[in-house]
């Protein structure tokens, strides 16, 4: 069975992703979130992605916490829609670093849980995803885990397992944007 480190944004994403994935793979989580903002929220994610896995059996690899590092390369790009170009850049910090720590720890292919949110680009997450394959020179699992209702089953096991959802995407401007639209 092929060694996977999946990438994962938080628990309740994880949740259908390692359904899908557990049993074809050898799979590890590794969750690097350095745009998640603020901390303690950053610290809840993690949290709950630890219980989740737990209780299927599979490993959490924990990534650096760098959001001062995440903000100076997204300097000039805070003004950015949801989605924009401020987001590709967030894939690539987050994809770039899953394919080393794979590569690093004798992975055979790396993937990431952000395909399964219906507010999120595949193309654009598998494109990113492969372009890093190729300069990292290691496989890249590209997938769209929203397909056959994979966000609405994550939904469903977060609530059978009782995880925390979050109602932002994670960075601070994500975050922003939602307090906004909550306000009108």
């Amino acid at each position: 069975m092929k060694k996977l480190l999946l990438h994962s944004c938080c628990g309740p994403c994880s949740t259908h992703v390692i359904e899908e994935l557990i049993g074809k793979y050898d799979l590890t989580i590794f969750y690097f979130n350095p745009n998640i903002f603020p901390f303690e929220e950053y610290q809840k994610r993690l949290d709950e992605q630890k219980r989740y896995a737990k209780l299927k059996g599979v490993e959490v690899v924990e990534g650096d916490y760098d959001e001062e590092g995440f903000l100076k390369l997204a300097k000039g790009l805070e003004n950015e829609k949801e989605g924009g170009s401020r987001c590709k850049l967030c894939f690539e910090i987050r994809l770039n670093k899953t394919a080393q720590v794979a590569k690093e720890l004798g992975f055979d292919l790396f993937a990431t849980t952000l395909s399964v949110s219906p507010y999120k680009n595949t193309l654009l997450i598998n494109e990113v995803g492969t372009e890093i394959s190729k300069k990292e020179e290691i496989e890249f699992l590209p997938e769209n885990f929203k397909k056959k209702d994979g966000y609405l089953k994550s939904i469903q096991l977060s609530k059978q397992f009782g995880l925390y959802r979050q109602n932002y995407c994670g960075c601070r401007f994500s975050k922003k944007e939602r307090d906004v639209r909550h306000e009108v």
